[in-house]
């Protein structure tokens, strides 16, 4: 077995990794549609499939790992990631695309609730283990998108070798988690069988409801932003923005995703009382920026948008994990944190699909702009409900 430090490495990998799957597809969809000709609605449903696999995994194994143990479930969550990426490898039209994202979003769903409880199970201390899980899903989407879009751009076998080179790495990490030593399981509580302990539901523990619903606006703010980057995103680029390199694209997007990495350290070496208003003032600052790059078409303003939204994204995200964690007892850990993944992804994706849909109606700009003032009244909203729960 690893040592606790070792340990904590091998859960944060596994937790980057996972999301890097997520935005490993993104520099490709236009080369898909250019291939084989399907429309941007289809597209839509690419993304939502994904979306929903993802979130039916989330209410059924999300909380396993608290019952089974981390290490069966992040495991075989690896194994089944490196069935996707092979089926993403060997698509020939658009039903394999819909079944890789299919499998790829279960997979994802199946293991973040439980890398994110692995995470926090083996960090040294609660602060260290708060800022690496905030930061995981950033860096990991971050990776996906520049290592995409670079293969896509300059190596062979463009619509392949990515995710050639992804499933030997879920491999490799499935084998790693099983050196991960496993915390004691109490008994089930309700001595219920595991198959109902598959019953779709999301649930918290009456401890952690109060400290959750304050901060549900700042999750759902800061994952909305996360879909608006990663469904719209290469499309501003290349549309709106003129970027015809595909690892410029995955760059780009890459900035937003790295910074939003970066974004929990910085809010660490923060003092306590000034990291809210970090995060949620660079939310603001980097979304307007954006908005202005969208209207002059500015390629350095969006960079710099997408740097201050990502800052903004990690800080706020980080505060929220810490937070969570904090009040979550040890013993639900995985649950929680696969409720607290219904949540964001719901922000995720929601937003996204509506947007997805009125690009055809009003336009790619248009749509853009209308999300971020959305976004905008969002931060606001998650602002004052942290305000009010930091006073009580």
């Amino acid at each position: 077995m690893l040592g606790r430090p070792l340990s904590f490495v091998v859960a944060g990998a596994a937790g980057a990794a996972t999301l890097t799957a997520a935005s490993a597809p993104s520099p490709l969809y236009p080369v898909y549609q250019r291939l084989w000709g399907f429309s941007a609605f289809t597209l839509t449903l690419v993304f939502a499939v994904y979306v929903f696999a993802l979130l039916l995994a989330l209410l059924t194994v999300g909380s396993l790992s608290d019952r089974v143990g981390r290490r069966p479930v992040a495991s075989a969550a690896l194994v089944l990631l490196a069935v996707g990426m092979v089926l993403f490898a060997t698509a020939a039209g658009t039903g394999g695309l819909m079944a890789a994202r299919i499998v790829q979003g279960f997979a994802v769903g199946a293991a973040t609730g439980t890398t994110t409880a692995m995470i926090m199970d083996n960090a040294p201390d609660p602060r260290s283990g708060s800022v690496v899980s905030s930061a995981v899903p950033s860096l990991g989407i971050a990776v996906g998108a520049v290592l995409a879009g670079g293969l896509v751009e300059y190596a062979p076998l463009p619509r392949q070798l990515v995710f050639w080179i992804l499933g030997a790495a879920y491999l490799a990490l499935a084998a790693l988690v099983w050196l991960v030593p496993e915390r004691p399981r109490p008994e089930p509580e309700n001595g219920g069988s595991l198959w109902r302990s598959l019953r779709p539901r999301a649930a918290l523990p009456p401890v952690t409801r109060p400290v959750f619903l304050a901060l549900l606006p700042s999750i759902a703010a800061t994952w909305a932003l996360g879909g608006l980057y990663l469904s719209l995103g290469s499309s501003i680029l290349r549309t709106v923005l003129s970027v015809q390199n595909h690892f410029l694209v995955g760059a780009v997007l890459g900035v937003f995703f790295t910074a939003g990495a970066t974004g929990p350290v910085l809010a660490a070496a923060l003092p306590a009382h000034r990291r809210a208003p970090f995060g949620f003032a660079t939310l603001t600052l980097g979304v307007v920026l954006t908005i202005a790059a969208l209207h002059t078409d500015t390629l350095p303003v969006y960079v710099l948008g997408s740097l201050v939204a990502g800052l903004g994204f990690g800080a706020t995200f980080r505060s929220a994990v810490e937070a969570i964690g904090a009040a979550a007892p040890a013993d639900h850990r995985g649950e929680v944190f696969a409720t607290m993944y219904i949540v964001s992804y719901l922000a995720f994706s929601v937003p996204a699909l509506a947007a997805g849909l009125a690009v055809g109606r009003f336009g790619l700009e248009t749509t853009a702009v209308a999300y971020g003032a959305l976004e905008v009244a969002l931060v606001l909203v998650a602002a004052g409900a942290a305000y009010r729960h930091a006073g009580r």
